[in-house]
């Protein structure tokens, strides 16, 4: 009779620890909405299809450095208008540079994998 019991428990520790990771993973790649910006110019894309910071804060005329520190080709795709319309692509190990000229929330992502890689870069004064 405890054969079921032992079953039944390991099968709940099983989901508890897909759960967990899940919620793990969903937070890591998580778009950055919500996240409290963090003051810096440069942002990393380590290897795990995110932007690290996902989200950043900057002043007017900052120059952003995105680096792919992962071993696929990604990009910063604007979102919003006034920005540049074509993807900055960056190969494994190369970066990419943005200057903000003026003050706002700018969202972007990377064009090839954009359900997992999203951020925000907020331009004040």
């Amino acid at each position: 009779m405890a054969r079921p019991v032992h079953r039944a428990a390991a099968a709940l520790a099983a989901a508890a620890l897909v759960a967990a990771t899940l919620g793990a993973c969903s937070a890591a790649s998580g778009s950055g909405a919500g996240a409290s910006p963090v003051s810096t110019t440069t942002v990393d894309l380590p290897a795990s299809y995110r932007f690290a910071p996902t989200a950043i804060a900057v002043h007017s005329g900052a120059t952003v450095t995105w680096t792919n520190s992962d071993h696929f080709t990604h990009s910063v795709q604007f979102l919003d208008g006034g920005l540049p319309s074509e993807p900055l692509l960056m190969e494994p190990g190369q970066s990419a540079t943005f200057t903000f000229a003026s003050a706002g929330t700018f969202r972007y992502q990377c064009h090839f994998h954009p359900q997992n890689m999203q951020g925000t870069v907020t331009v004040t004064p």
